[in-house]
């Protein structure tokens, strides 16, 4: 009986250079069902607040509180559990906070006062911002090194499409059955997502191959992979990469990283307080500029279908002209789109054709970001990376509707409010152009790739 020659497989060149194979759109489809629950739970609040408010009895201004604790929970999410993910797996990491997510928002549909609103989606928070960074990392890392930025990109209109989808939900069972049924259906989503990923969902191989994890499962997925290696759990795995000890967090300032980590967080910072400013305030802009309530929410539609589109857009030009350059342009059609909004001579029509540019360049671009985070960070600080970029910016989505409400108490003006508000979108401009100097590349478009091997 022939005996089984032990092999060195070098996981990352098996994955860099494999086809998309069954196992991928596993991985992918169940990632994107995840940022679609995102989506969708993230934008729930503000559904269903006027419904809230007028059942309770209290001001609108008194869920404000919410709505900032609702961040500030996705932003501990992003910033420190997914640290967690690189040292145990992004699988175990994106089951727990699914299913965490889903218990959580069906209990919101049962709270009665707004210190409980407010306790409910801080929790449910910190699950979201755990969800986004790793599902996002995992999908990167089931995509070749040619791919791997476009995937992410792909998977972010999930995120998008959810939060639309949450709107056309609200609308139909708000009336109906009241805003609890909301809470009800967006808890369900969850708990049955992940209690489908706890039975499918396949953990990262570099990840597995770095931490000397689960040979057994790692040979059977990389069969799945290629199956003409025929892999058994007695061969030797490795990565080109290097497995870290420390700090995840430190080392996206280790290796030359600082400066590049730096750009990334003063983007999500800018792209994410303007992206929250115009989702927050753009309809009550329009409705005080004199037109309906209904237009008013159709132009915020507008900007949302704009962003999903746009990441569509955004991830096939990224494929052909790279990071950099791409997003340094969609950053300055940004400002200069955001400016117009709020010029008085625009008529309805064009208003409609601006907002929907708007939303391609700012609500597009945001999984851009994610994606640019993950084609530059190496596997074990991927998602600490993705996590630590969307913690910052989350500090921005906190910051930016303030200071809209600052401005719209303060009688700004409908052309000085959208000036200021082109400001963060001309700053991400400059930010991205200088991004290339640091790193040496436009990102997400690679050619030259070493072939794969399997030594033994």
């Amino acid at each position: 009986m022939a005996q089984h020659v032990r092999s060195t497989i070098n996981v990352t060149d098996i994955v860099d250079h494999s086809p998309f194979t069954p196992l991928h759109w596993r991985a992918f489809i169940l990632c994107m069902a995840c940022l679609v629950m995102d989506g969708f739970d993230v934008q729930v609040l503000g559904y269903t607040a006027p419904s809230i408010v007028r059942e309770w009895g209290v001001a609108a201004a008194t869920l404000g509180p919410v709505f900032a604790a609702a961040n500030f929970g996705v932003l501990l999410g992003a910033l420190f559990i997914s640290m967690l993910a690189d040292r145990i797996g992004r699988r175990p990491v994106i089951v727990t906070a699914a299913l965490l997510v889903g218990v959580l928002t069906i209990l919101t549909g049962r709270v009665t006062s707004v210190p409980q609103l407010l306790m409910m989606r801080f929790l449910t928070g910190i699950g979201l911002g755990t969800i986004v960074s790793n599902a996002s990392s995992l999908v990167g890392e089931y995509g070749s090194k040619r791919m791997r930025a476009t995937l992410i990109m792909y998977s972010g209109v999930g995120f998008t499409g959810g939060a639309a989808f949450g709107g056309f939900v609200a609308t139909a069972l708000i009336p109906l059955y009241g805003w609890q049924a909301v809470y009800y259906f967006g808890g369900a989503i969850p708990l049955l997502i992940g209690v489908i990923m706890l039975l499918a969902l396949p953990e990262s191989l570099q990840f597995m191959a770095l931490r000397g994890k689960s040979p057994a499962k790692l040979a059977h997925w990389l069969n799945q992979v290629d199956p003409s290696l025929k892999a058994t759990p007695s061969d030797e795995f490795v990565a080109s990469e290097e497995n870290k000890a420390g700090v995840p967090i430190s080392h996206l300032f280790s290796e030359g990283r600082a400066l590049a980590t730096l750009v990334f967080w003063v983007v999500n910072f800018m792209n994410l307080l303007n992206l929250y400013s115009l989702a927050s305030w753009l309809p009550t802009v329009v409705r005080d500029a004199g037109y309906s309530a209904q237009t008013a929410v159709l132009v915020g539609t507008v900007l949302q279908v704009g962003g999903t589109l746009g990441t569509v857009g955004l991830a096939w030009l990224v494929a052909r002209a790279g990071f950099v350059r791409i997003m340094s342009v969609t950053f300055v059609i940004a400002a200069i789109s955001v400016l117009l909004i709020g010029q008085p001579s625009v008529s309805l029509a064009l208003l409609y054709v601006i907002v929907f540019i708007a939303g391609w360049c700012v609500v597009g671009s945001q999984p851009g970001l994610n994606a640019l985070s993950g084609a530059y960070y190496p596997t074990y600080i991927r998602s600490t990376g993705i996590g630590a970029g969307l913690g910052v910016g989350r500090i921005g989505a906190i910051v930016g509707p303030a200071i809209g409400g600052m401005f719209m108490a303060a009688h700004w003006s409908t052309r000085d409010i959208f000036l200021a508000a082109s400001i963060p979108a001309a700053i991400s401009a400059i930010a991205m152009f200088s991004l290339r100097c640091v790193v040496g590349t436009d990102l997400g478009r690679v050619t030259d790739m070493p072939k794969p091997g399997r030594s033994g």
